[in-house]
């Protein structure tokens, strides 16, 4: 899925997008959500000694689970508003969230309301086919016992290992509480952020090589959409250090003592995710000084070749404006050598010239 941003730049490659329209300046003013014809409820149920999931039919469905002795994931791939309220409203969760969780563009955040830690954050993916970042928002919801997420794509999401952990006896997952599940979703989140950061660095030693060897006009707009994708990309991920930060100092009692030095290890990562993103943007604006380098050496380069090719005319420019003045008496204008003496002449100082620019390295 493909959103209406990416298409503007695959039919206008050289038309530049506003850092407005990247910005989204105006936070009052949203997209309007499309509903999906069908949303993917599945639910894992876990303790130490066994789990499973299921794939349910109906929301309703979902209700017995909020008594349930062990815990509980609930995630909703595809967002339908009458959905999203049935199961908000019956485990008693904020109409508020409701709908922070159905608005588009939300900023990264988190609340603690009715005894359940609400967050909303962006998943982030690299479009290999268009060279773009796309951004799917996710919304979690750690309750006693139980969690819910919410997120707009069902074709795809980083929580694969996640799933695979739940099967595995052992595990942490498995060994501890609801909110280390929460925790890991959130990692794993974070943790694919660096997995588009390198694919941006690649495309940025491209884009350097490509500036290097042979910059043009198309080259200057692809710094120009990496610079916008660098945009998209930073201020996606700014604030959910603000975001985990909170988390830390929440002092919910859904949060185990045990489990905050996860949550801090989390903390670290994004810190270290807006370092990178920052020397990402300053190289950015490397490049951009590199193309405009190395476009002023161009220019600087013909130039010369220009002057040169001037200097070099300018002898045979003055020796036939000498003999082509309407006078009767010039020198050699009757001498049978003369044409040839001044031919020789026009050939022999530019000669002379190129020989004293090349000591002097003019070129």
């Amino acid at each position: 899925m493909i959103s209406k941003r990416y298409l503007e730049y695959i039919l206008n490659p050289f038309e530049l997008l506003s850092t407005k329209k990247v910005l989204k300046v105006n936070p009052t003013v949203s997209d309007t959500r499309v509903e999906p014809d069908q949303s993917v409820i599945v639910v894992y149920e876990y303790a130490k000694d066994g789990s499973k999931s299921l794939t349910l039919n109906a929301i309703e469905e979902a209700f017995p689970f909020l008594d349930s002795p062990s815990n509980t994931w609930i995630n909703v791939d595809g967002l339908k508003s009458a959905e999203v309220e049935q199961l908000c409203a019956h485990y008693n969760i904020h109409p508020l969230i409701a709908e922070d969780i159905l608005s588009v563009g939300q900023r990264a955040k988190m609340d603690e309301i009715n005894e359940s830690l609400y967050c909303v954050l962006p998943m982030l993916y690299y479009n290999e086919r268009y060279g773009t970042v796309e951004a799917e928002q996710v919304s979690l919801i750690l309750g006693k016992n139980f969690i819910i997420s919410f997120q707009e794509d069902a074709s795809r999401d980083v929580f694969k290992p996640l799933r695979d952990k739940l099967l595995i006896q052992n595990s942490k997952v498995r060994q501890n509480g609801a909110d280390f599940l929460y925790y890991s979703l959130i990692d794993l989140i974070v943790d694919h952020y660096y997995v588009v950061m390198e694919k941006l660095a690649d495309k940025m030693e491209t884009l350097e090589e490509d500036i290097v060897r042979s910059a043009n006009k198309r080259t200057l707009a692809r710094i120009n959409m990496f610079r916008k994708e660098m945009i998209v990309f930073k201020r996606s991920i700014s604030p959910v250090r603000e975001l985990v930060n909170g988390i830390l100092r929440s002092e919910s009692e859904l949060i185990e003592e045990k489990t905050e030095k996860y949550f801090k290890d989390v903390y670290d990562h994004i810190v270290q995710a807006n370092e990178l993103a920052d020397n990402y943007r300053d190289m950015m604006m490397n490049l951009q000084d590199l193309y405009l380098s190395n476009v002023n050496l161009r220019m600087n380069e013909v130039m010369k070749v220009m002057a040169v090719v001037t200097c070099l005319l300018a002898p045979a420019t003055v020796i036939g404006g000498i003999f082509g003045m309407n006078f009767e008496r010039l020198p050699l204008l009757h001498n049978q050598w003369g044409f040839y003496i001044s031919v020789g002449a026009m050939l022999i100082i530019p000669f002379i010239m190129i020989t004293i620019f090349k000591k002097r390295g003019w070129f």
